[in-house]
């Protein structure tokens, strides 16, 4: 198999992990296309690392890629997030952790928000942007983490790894293949 062939694989990878990510932001959907997302993006990953060469040929395959990657990293990511919430709210003996959910709204948009510029300042090779992104939220939540009890930055901070690991890994496929 060519480093084209693989290259066009990748891109192929990321469409369907995109197009799967689409229905796992519903609840019946969570459970089945967060396992298929998260499957194809690790495969995706492999593809892209493994092999000496892969090539994403030309300027117009290449937007695609980082358009495909960006709307995985975007929507990819809450589903991910919302099944290791839900994971853990499992585990959980009380009701804290679903008394921070409560307490810190908005986090789908603001994990989306997240996504996007990490993962755009990853593509852009601006590592430094990472920092100024969870510098920003840190500060913006700093106020509700501090007033609430136990659980609210237990939640804050699963929800904001869950989403920057995501968010990185998307932007790592379409920076090894570029």
């Amino acid at each position: 198999m060519s480093a084209e062939n693989i290259g066009q694989l990748v891109v192929v990878l990321v469409a369907f992990g995109a197009a799967t990510a689409l229905p796992a932001w519903t609840r019946a959907g969570e459970r089945v296309f967060v396992p298929v997302t998260t499957g194809l993006l690790v495969l995706a990953g492999l593809l892209a690392a493994v092999p000496t060469s892969v090539v994403v040929d030309g300027r117009p395959l290449t937007a695609v890629l980082v358009v495909l990657g960006g709307l995985l990293a975007v929507a990819g990511g809450g589903p991910v997030t919302a099944r290791v919430f839900a994971l853990v709210d499992r585990e959980d003996t009380g009701s804290s952790l679903d008394r921070a959910g409560r307490v810190l709204r908005g986090g789908a948009w603001i994990g989306a928000l997240e996504r996007a510029a990490i993962y755009a300042t990853l593509v852009a090779s601006w590592p430094e942007g990472l920092a100024v992104v969870l510098a920003l939220k840190g500060l913006g939540r700093y106020p509700e983490l501090r007033a609430e009890g136990e659980g609210t930055a237990e939640r804050f901070i699963i929800g904001t790894f869950t989403s920057v690991l995501w968010a990185a890994a998307c932007a790592a496929v379409v920076v090894l293949v570029r």
